[in-house]
């Protein structure tokens, strides 16, 4: 049995979560079909390993501990890690990312990503909206979107899919399908129940059978259902139908597969609980490659535990190095298998941490400027974009908005940002970004 989940993150909202994987194939909508398939053969994206994997760090990550150390300023305030020299000249990163400065050409880093809102919520990370203003049905998940508008790229492995299990309590993502409805939310083959994606007996022809007898059956009421709701079922069924006779995405996520020098440069992470959430596995990232490689446009990684209200820096020495082992895994994997410009990779977090240290020795909430890095995609990787003050407290240059990492994002799947609408319930098109935000040029 693949085991992917850990036990219940606690955060500092008093909210119960897991960490969790989701693979999603992004996706867009207000297309019609002969312009969507000339869109597809223009870009060439159904024939490509195109994909978006996103490392997602909850609870917001500590930048000035990570990518943007603050030496010249007070011991309060700059901590007690120290910079080493990574592979890009002039540029510098904490001690406990060795790998990731060892290989630095590979990664672009992002240290003044401005609009973060005070939400402990993946929402900004994966709509890269705000939830202030949202039209009827809510904005719609990054993966959702870009499923709608390139569907799978493979039938037997659905665009969009969510592992997570059943909880009780809320799970941290709060980001859903919105207005594009629930034909592009996500795929969930719980890890308890793997058995699931087989047949368990049934026949083809007989699943065949079943098939014909459920599409007759819906049809009236799919001929007088104005809401999408069928519309969203028959999404369903072909994704159903389409994993259930074939085992492509299983065995996918039998990551074990993998040759054992391979399966030694991921590591397996840490078992045990970091704090007050799940263990942290580096088999993960591991898994999101073999998911992008099988079909799968977008895969999402939620990684860690990262509210550090108390204990910052003794918890950024056990997480750290986990972090540093697989994201340099994954990057290098993809260079050597050849998809280092197929597929992107992005790893944040909703907001960054207080400049100063508290008395539990921890950072608190501080949206004013967060972080990112930046991987693959045929991205200019070897830079650092964006600088902030003496105190790493606000931007001073170049900020850069969620949005245009999200512009970034679509056009290296071949979506053109400044065209491409989705409409909303109301009727009405929405564009894929706020306004202002486009690709950024240093990146593209």
């Amino acid at each position: 049995m693949l085991t992917i989940y850990g036990n219940p993150a606690r955060f500092c909202d008093g909210i119960s979560r897991r960490n969790f994987l989701k693979i999603g194939a992004l996706g867009l909508g207000g297309l019609a079909l002969p312009q969507l398939l000339q869109a597809e053969a223009r870009s060439g994206v159904r024939n490509s390993h195109k994909a978006v994997i996103m490392i997602y760090l909850p609870g917001g990550p500590p930048h000035q501990d990570m990518f943007d150390l603050k030496m010249d300023a007070p011991l309060e305030i700059r901590g007690e890690f120290r910079p080493i020299p990574t592979q890009v000249p002039g540029l510098q990163i904490c001690e406990h990312l060795p790998r990731m400065a060892a290989m630095m050409d590979k990664f672009a880093v992002i240290r003044s990503i401005s609009d973060a809102v005070d939400d402990q919520s993946e929402f900004h990370c994966m709509t890269g909206r705000s939830k202030r203003t949202q039209p009827p049905g809510g904005w719609p998940s990054f993966g959702a979107v870009v499923s709608k508008l390139l569907g799978p790229r493979d039938r037997a492995v659905p665009p969009f899919i969510g592992l997570e299990p059943k909880m009780q309590h809320r799970p941290y993502n709060d980001a859903s399908p919105g207005f594009l409805g629930a034909g592009h939310r996500s795929f969930q083959p719980e890890s308890d129940g793997k058995q699931d994606l087989v047949l368990n007996g049934v026949t083809l022809e007989r699943l065949g059978d079943r098939r014909a007898l459920l599409d007759g059956f819906d049809k009236f009421r799919r001929d007088v259902d104005a809401s999408g709701l069928m519309e969203g079922l028959d999404q369903f069924n072909e994704q159903a139908f389409g994993v259930l006779t074939s085992s492509r995405l299983l065995e996918a996520l039998d990551f074990q597969r993998e040759n054992q020098r391979l399966l030694e440069r991921y590591g397996k992470g840490d078992p045990k609980p970091h704090g007050d959430a799940a263990p942290m596995l580096t088999e993960q990232f591991l898994v999101a490659r073999r998911l992008v490689e099988a079909g799968a446009r977008v895969v999402t990684v939620a990684f860690g535990f990262w509210d550090y209200h108390g204990n910052n820096h003794k918890n950024c020495k056990a997480d750290l190095p986990l972090l540093d082992q697989g994201v340099t895994a994954l990057v290098q994997d993809l260079h050597d298998r050849g998809l280092d410009k197929e597929v992107s990779v992005v790893v944040w977090g909703e907001f960054g941490r207080s400049p100063t240290i508290n008395k539990d020795a921890g950072r608190d909430h501080w949206p004013r400027v967060s972080c990112a890095l930046l991987a693959g995609g045929a991205m200019k990787t070897g830079q650092v974009i964006g600088a902030t003050d003496r105190l790493g407290g606000e931007p001073t240059e170049r900020p850069v908005k969620f949005g245009d990492v999200f512009a970034t994002l679509y056009h290296n799947l071949g979506i053109d940002v400044s065209k491409t609408t989705v409409t909303d319930l109301s009727g009405r098109p929405q564009y894929l970004v706020d306004g202002g935000c486009e690709p950024m040029k240093e990146l593209t």
